[in-house]
């Protein structure tokens, strides 16, 4: 949890300002906004394909939250949550109920639809139970699912919606002849082990190799670390040692925490975290690599919400895996020219090149200034109007529009 003075505006992720969620109320005071709050937002943004979220309401203090209907003690007064209107790139509003859904997919602790209109959406990011509601018709109304309480039909990811199609390589696939790879007009992007374990001598033979080829071929990569920790400190290790690997090089696609192992399995939560912080914490965007049943049996909500899911669930046309997931490897009986033997095969549903170049990751300079976010009322609708800021947050709209269509 970041706290802020009241003049403070760092840019806190690519599409939100610190400014954006500080209390509306006449008191100029300090103000929180939680880290994970932010990251959940962001992966809305994408989940939505967002043109803008507008943030009209954040962080309240107890008397501000009182005077807009809450009860001075709510998610508002902690930091972690804002009301928001999510935009699409013509500038239409998107219906809360898509919001709310997609936000459920998510893994947002606190959901609720607050307009009657269905345009303005509360999200929080509670550890407690999780708690979906409609305000509108009374705060009593509460469903487990919002698919079925608006009836939306709930769609399973397959190729046809995927962004990009990619493959996942290591030593095992031995000398690959990268020229006919690009040829073959199968890959858009690959995955590249980076190594295995905590020793400086387990770094993937053919990583370097690979990454130049990659490189030389103008075909985007990603990369990925197989794990063999049993404890924090010791996935701790691990992340240095890929960080040693992955200096100097610049990655379009997440750098994946690759955990399988039973042994690592029963303490994955603690290992997931130690890992990708220590990547996050390097200017990485980190992700979870792991098998569907190790997704829904071993791995917390909380880890699954905080970072980007890579899928491995195989031999089938569409995954009934229900939680959220960025990358789904679906074969490992793939063939691909230039490569002997089998490859794994996967697909992208997020446009991982753009998102990780935007926000200066992985390697990368930041080369585009993004939108701010947005905010709407928790327990209750905060009409409070900052014109200035909004003002602020459409010219940088247009200006981010401009340099990403000029």
């Amino acid at each position: 949890m970041a706290t802020y003075a009241y003049e403070d505006n760092p840019q806190l992720s690519p599409h939100f300002c610190a400014r954006e969620f500080r209390c509306k109320c006449s008191s100029p005071h300090t103000f929180q906004v939680s880290e994970q709050l932010i990251s959940m937002l962001e992966r809305l943004y994408t989940a939505l394909d967002c043109g803008k979220i507008i943030v009209n309401s954040g962080y309240r203090c107890a008397a501000h939250d009182k005077a807009v209907g809450g009860n001075g003690a709510g998610q508002h007064t902690k930091g972690t949550a804002a009301d928001v209107v999510c935009y699409d790139k013509s500038g239409g509003i998107i219906s809360a109920k898509t919001v709310c859904c997609k936000a459920q997919d998510l893994g947002f602790g606190g959901i609720a639809n607050i307009t009657s209109a269905y345009t303005s959406v509360h999200l929080d990011v509670r550890t407690g139970a999780k708690w979906y509601g409609d305000e509108t018709k009374g705060t009593s109304t509460v469903t487990s699912d919002f698919y079925r309480y608006f009836g939306i039909a709930k769609d399973s990811k397959d190729s046809q919606k995927a962004a990009a199609k990619g493959i996942d390589v290591s030593k095992h696939q031995g000398v690959i002849d990268w020229e006919k790879v690009k040829a073959s007009g199968q890959v858009d992007f690959a995955i590249l082990r980076a190594g295995f374990g905590k020793e400086s001598n387990q770094i993937d033979v053919q990583f370097a190799r690979n990454y130049s080829e990659c490189k030389r071929l103008g075909i985007p990569c990603g990369a990925y670390w197989y794990s063999y920790a049993k404890t924090a400190a010791e996935a701790e290790q691990e992340a240095a040692v890929c960080l040693s690997a992955l200096a100097g090089k610049q990655f379009e696609y997440p750098i994946a925490f690759d955990i399988e192992e039973q042994a690592s399995l029963q303490n994955s939560d603690a290992l997931c975290q130690a890992f990708c912080s220590a990547l996050e914490s390097a200017g990485y965007y980190a992700a979870i690599y792991t098998f569907k049943s190790a997704l829904e049996s071993c791995i917390g909500d909380d880890i699954k919400s905080r970072y980007d899911v890579f899928l491995s669930h195989v031999d089938v046309s569409k995954s009934s895996y229900a939680g959220h997931y960025g990358l789904w490897q679906y074969s490992w009986k793939g063939s691909v020219s230039g490569i002997v033997g089998e490859v794994d095969l996967n697909y992208a549903y997020q446009d991982y090149p753009a998102i990780i170049k935007n926000a200066g990751l992985n390697g990368f300079s930041k080369n585009a200034t993004t939108t701010p976010a947005a905010d709407t009322g928790e327990d209750t609708l905060d009409t409070g109007k900052d014109t200035d800021m909004l003002g602020q947050i459409l010219q940088h709209v247009a200006s981010i529009d401009k340099k990403l269509n000029g």
